[in-house]
């Protein structure tokens, strides 16, 4: 048990960091476009703003569901790499479906599972959300200070 609670732990790290890693460059990004990010028209570049951040969060989800379908099938727990992967996002995303089962001695590796998608879909949210929120602030104030 102990030992599942300790890899489940490493992964959802390894899931965080890469989550830190996607957010990181969306922000490069932004910095580096704002004075054109900032101009009017708005509209169309908070579209883009939340284009990029969808692109962003389907990376990060996507590296992080890889990741543990990875860490499943290299541990044996399912017969092959679809199975593991399926299990995987179907648990990510909370749908237990039910009809692939993790082997009861990986249990707890399986709720941690859930757990970091729990923990990445929050993530995303608020990445997507504080993405436009910060372009639109910066396109209020600069639209105040050319006024």
């Amino acid at each position: 048990m102990l030992e599942q609670i300790t890899f489940g732990s490493a992964l959802m790290l390894c899931s965080i960091g890469i989550a830190g890693v996607w957010i990181w460059l969306l922000e490069i990004g932004f910095v580096r476009w704002e004075v054109w990010l900032i101009r009017a028209p708005h509209r169309p570049k908070l579209i883009l703003v939340v284009l990029a951040s969808s692109l962003a969060v389907l990376a990060m989800v996507t590296m992080s569901v890889w990741l543990w379908a990875a860490a499943f099938h290299l541990l044996g727990v399912f017969s092959d790499f679809e199975e593991a992967m399926y299990f995987t996002l179907v648990t990510f995303t909370t749908l237990g479906y039910g009809d692939v089962l993790m082997p009861l001695e990986w249990r707890i590796l399986g709720g941690l599972a859930a757990a970091n998608g729990l923990l990445t879909f929050g993530l995303m949210t608020a990445l997507m959300i504080e993405s436009l929120r910060h372009v639109r602030v910066r396109q209020i104030e600069f639209t105040k200070d050319d006024a």
